[in-house]
This record gives C-alpha cells, structure tokens and sequence, in this order.
C-alpha cells in the first residue's frame, strides 16, 4: 500500500514539474515582406509573460529591428513595440479564447533574408516567480516542490473546467445548428410541395382550356 501511495506521488509530482516547466520557445523566421503570428488559446484570468529577442545571423551586419504586437481575442492591443531587437510583455487575460503574438520586419534586413526571432511564451504556473515565493514564504526543498504540485494541480483543475465549459458551448452550438438545418429543410420541403402544387394546377387549367382533357 505504501509503495502504491509513493508511485502516485512521483507521478503528480512529474506532472506537476512538468506543467510548471510548461512554456513555449519557439524559434521563428519572419520574412522580411510578411507577417509571422504565432496563438495561443488561453481561458481567463491566466498571467501570461513573453521574452523575445531577434537571433543574429551574420555578426558582420548590424542586427534588424523587428516590430511585435500581442492581441487579445477581441482584438484589443496589449503590446506593441517598433524598432526592436528585443523585447518582453507580461498581462493578465482577461477574455478567454485566442491571443496572437504577431512580429514583423521594420523596413528591409541589411544584406538581405529572414529574420530569426526566438520567443519565450509562458502561461499560468509556468509564469510564476517560485524563487520570489519561495523567498517571501521562507519555504525550500519539498515543501516547495509540494506548493508546486499544489498550484499544478489548481492549473489542471480550472483548465478541465473550461475545456468543460468550452464543451457545453459547442454542445449547445451543435444542437442551435442542428434546430436551424432541421427548419430549413422542413420550410424547403414545404416550398417545394407547394411549388408542385402550384405547377400541377397551371398545367391542369392549361390543358382544360386547350381542351386536351
């Protein structure tokens, strides 16, 4: 029972590393005449922090600035910087849905090519300073470890509840749609009923009056 119970803690302890470890780095080529977004969909009240910085190719150019932009599902603005070579944005969601980090290349790139940017995404608990809580609470060792599985396992929880909620939405969607198809199709079968009927009395009045029957 004891190794049962000690099994069970090193796998919600993995899973709790590995949800706080959860980030996204992502290496990224940005044409220099296009735009490269990259989403995220996030649910709310979610603290989300971002580091991003343009890669030098050739040491003997100087390095392009990039201009970046984060917007929320609605479309509000909640970073914009030009003339960058790095950068960082930190918030709080407050809409559910999808988060688009767009970069783009100010002007064109000494001696031509892409720009390479590399950005660091991070949600929720990954996004937690544990040093600056393990220093305010005076907590170290396992007593750490275990505040982290306490937070990652809060973090599974509210994430199942809005995949819970995000599916009784969709489930509701589904049946509004289903409700519509199926009155569209009864109204098309009524139209084509009645338009049969219509026909079959102009072809019966047209041959009484030609005398055909």
């Amino acid at each position: 029972m004891r190794g049962e119970v000690v099994l069970l803690l090193l796998v919600l302890c993995f899973l709790a590393s590995d949800v706080v470890r959860k980030g996204q780095a992502i290496w990224l080529t940005v044409p220099t005449a296009t735009t490269k977004c990259v989403s995220e969909e996030i649910q709310n009240n979610v603290v989300v922090l971002g580091d991003y910085v343009v890669i030098s190719d050739d040491p003997s150019h100087p390095i392009p600035t990039i201009s970046a932009k984060v917007t929320s599902p609605y479309g509000n603005n909640l970073h914009h910087k030009e003339n960058a070579t790095h950068g960082q944005f930190a918030f709080t969601t407050h809409e559910a849905g999808n988060y688009l980090v767009c970069f783009w290349v100010d002007g064109s790139k000494p001696g031509g090519g892409d720009v390479s940017v590399n950005l660091d995404w991070r949600t929720g608990i990954a996004a937690k300073d544990w040093e600056s809580v393990a220093k305010k609470e005076k907590i170290e060792g396992v007593e750490l470890e275990l505040r982290k599985l306490e937070g990652a396992v809060e973090a599974i929880h509210e994430n199942l509840l809005y995949l819970k909620g995000r599916e009784a939405e969709m489930r509701t969607v589904s049946e509004k749609t289903n409700a519509r198809v199926a009155w569209f199709s009864t109204m098309s079968l009524g139209v084509c009923i009645a338009v049969s009927a219509l026909q079959l009395w102009h072809l019966k009045r047209f041959f009484h009056k030609k005398k055909l029957i």
